[in-house]
């Protein structure tokens, strides 16, 4: 973002706004991604975030967001300036970026007008899709999907929120157990 747009934006309010805040994670060796709802972009956050998804000793690009300033003492961790170029080498965010583009495209033409509270569910909706768009047909995608659904239920009150006691709060995608990259 340029320095200009960005103290404009925060002069309004933020960089962020009144936007909701979603961290990725793109394993390079899996090819998958991990995407959930984060509650604000301070470095506690982001960091703990990735503490529970990424192995110790892992090779960890980002860009350069002050959040992640500290990775380099459990990580061996790489930043692109994404002000003065995208790509360094092996240095670089595109995978995410490409499932970015793929999450804001399906928001935008699909869903249309998504509410912050039902984020998440759209979330995992098309993780799930990036994670299984190889190798598998649209019958095996299906079954993959049913699969992981069997035995649970979300109530009418649970999806718009009225029951708040036990609401749906699968970080993983479609149900799955998540274990560090």
């Amino acid at each position: 973002m340029h320095k200009e747009r960005k103290l404009r934006l925060v002069n309004q309010g933020g960089v962020h706004g009144e936007k909701t805040v979603v961290q990725g994670i793109f394993d390079r060796n899996l090819r998958e991604v991990r995407a959930n709802v984060v509650p604000n972009v301070k470095r506690d956050t982001l960091q703990n975030a990735i503490l529970n998804n990424v192995k110790y000793g892992s090779t960890v690009y980002t860009d350069d967001a002050v959040g992640y300033d500290k990775l380099h003492s459990r990580f061996v961790h790489d930043v692109v300036n994404h002000s003065e170029a995208y790509v360094r080498g092996r240095v670089h965010t595109n995978g995410l970026e490409n499932f970015w583009s793929l999450l804001k495209r399906g928001l935008r033409g699909t869903y249309v007008a998504v509410e912050p509270f039902h984020l998440d569910r759209y979330i995992d909706e098309q993780v799930f899709r990036y994670n299984n768009r190889k190798d598998m047909n649209d019958a095996q995608r299906f079954t993959k999907a049913m699969s992981q659904v069997t035995g649970k239920r979300l109530t009418y009150a649970e999806l718009i929120g009225k029951d708040t006691d036990s609401l749906h709060t699968s970080p993983t995608g479609a149900g799955e157990t998540q274990v560090p990259f």
